[in-house]
C-alpha cells in the first residue's frame, strides 16, 4: 500500500496565493480583491467603499499577561484603520465580532470596547454590528472596517513606477522594542549597567507605540487627494516584508539606504542596551501601522515640502528599481539584497 505524501508546512502568503488562484473572481464592481491593504468595490454612487478585515487570536498577537482589555481594543481598531489609511480612504463603519473566554466578565468586555472606540472616535469611526461566542482557547477579535473614497481615487500597492522615490512615515522599530522590552522584563531585563543608558521616558515611549499605535489615516487622504503617491502599504509586517509584498504587486525592484531609515532615540537607546542593532529592529518590526509609499521624482520636493507644512514626518529612504535588481540595500556604499526578516504566519 502506498504510503499518504506528507503536506507541506503551512506558509501565510503561500495560503494566500493558492486561495487566490483557486476561489478568487472578477465581478462587476470589484475594483480590487486580494492582494491589497483594503478590497476596493465600485456601486452606481460616485463612492469607491473600501473593506478591510483583520483577526487577532490571543497568544499570538497579544498577550494578556502584559496587555490589557483596553490596549488590546485600541490596538485592534488601529490594525484595521492603519490598512484603510493605506488605501487613502476615509474610515467609516466597524463590526467587531469576539469569541470570549469563560474567564472573562462584563467589566472585561466592557473594557475592550472602551479601547475600541476611543480609536474609532478618533477618526469618526460608526461601530454598525458584529457577533459573539463563546471561547475554549483565549480571547478572538475579528473586525471589519468600511471605508470611503471618490471614484477612481485610491492608493494601491501595484502603482510605483522605476524611478519613483521610496518614502516612509514616521519611525520604525519602536513597537517591536516595546513589544521586546515587555518580554524581557519577564525575564532579567537589560543589565543594571545598560539600564542606566535607557531611560523612563524611552521606555514610556516605546510602550506606548507598542500599545497606542496611531494609524496616519490624514496622511494617507492627503497623499490620495493630492494623487502625490503611486503606490502605498502600510508597515504591519516590517519594513523588509512590506516593501517585498509592493514591489511584487508592481513588478519592480528596490534600493533601501539603511542610513537613511528613520529610528527614534528611545529605539536606538534601547537597541544599544539590549545589544542589537537598531536597523535590524527597524526592519523586522511589524505594527508600526506607518506608511510606505512611493512619488514620482518630480513630486518628491513637493510631497516634502507639503509634508512639512500640515506636521506630517516623511522619509525618503530609497529608489525603485527594476524589477531585475531584485530589493537591495546599500550600506557603506555597498548594496546587497535585504533579508526577508518580517513576520510570517505559520512559520
Amino acid at each position: 500500500m502506498a504510503r499518504r505524501q506528507a503536506s507541506p508546512p503551512l506558509q501565510e502568503f503561500a495560503l494566500i496565493r493558492m486561495l487566490e488562484r483557486r476561489f478568487a473572481r472578477r465581478t462587476p464592481g470589484l475594483v480590487q480583491g486580494i492582494g491589497d491593504d483594503a478590497a476596493v468595490i465600485a456601486t452606481s454612487s460616485p463612492t469607491w467603499w473600501h473593506l478591510t478585515t483583520d483577526l487577532l487570536a490571543e497568544g499570538i498577537h497579544f498577550d494578556m499577561k502584559s496587555a490589557t482589555p483596553e490596549s488590546v481594543g485600541y490596538r485592534a481598531a488601529m490594525a484595521n484603520l492603519s490598512d484603510i489609511a493605506a488605501m487613502g480612504a476615509v474610515p467609516r463603519y466597524l463590526l467587531i465580532s469576539l469569541a470570549i473566554p469563560k474567564t472573562w466578565t462584563r467589566p472585561h468586555i466592557h473594557e475592550l470596547y472602551t479601547g475600541l472606540m476611543k480609536a474609532c472616535r478618533l477618526y469618526n469611526v460608526t461601530l454598525v454590528g458584529g457577533d459573539t461566542s463563546a471561547s475554549k482557547a483565549g480571547l478572538f477579535l475579528s473586525i471589519t472596517l468600511v471605508g470611503a473614497t471618490s471614484r477612481r481615487l485610491a492608493l494601491f500597492r501595484h502603482g510605483a513606477k522605476v524611478g519613483d522615490h521610496i518614502y516612509v512615515s514616521g519611525t520604525l522599530g519602536d513597537s517591536l522594542a516595546g513589544l521586546t522590552l515587555l518580554m524581557e522584563n519577564t525575564r532579567s531585563g537589560p543589565s543594571r549597567k545598560k539600564k542606566s543608558e535607557f531611560s523612563s521616558a524611552h521606555r514610556a515611549f516605546l510602550l506606548r507605540r507598542h500599545f497606542r499605535p496611531t494609524a496616519r489615516v490624514a496622511e494617507g487622504q492627503w497623499l490620495n487627494e493630492r494623487q502625490l503617491a503611486s503606490a502605498a502599504i502600510d508597515l504591519s509586517d516590517g519594513l523588509s516584508g512590506d516593501l517585498r509584498h509592493l514591489c511584487k504587486a508592481s513588478r519592480v525592484g528596490a534600493e533601501v539606504e539603511l542610513d537613511k531609515i528613520p529610528i527614534s532615540p528611545a529605539c536606538r537607546a534601547y537597541a544599544q542596551a539590549i545589544g542589537v542593532s537598531p536597523i535590524q529592529l527597524a526592519l523586522t518590526g511589524g505594527e508600526d501601522y506607518e506608511l510606505l509609499f512611493t512619488t514620482s521624482p518630480r513630486d518628491g520636493k513637493k510631497v516634502e515640502r507639503q509634508a512639512r507644512t500640515r506636521g506630517y514626518r516623511i522619509t525618503p529612504i530609497g529608489t525603485i528599481r527594476p524589477q531585475r535588481f531584485g530589493i537591495q540595500m546599500m550600506t557603506d556604499g555597498r548594496t546587497q539584497p535585504l533579508p526577508v526578516t518580517s513576520y510570517e504566519h505559520f512559520r
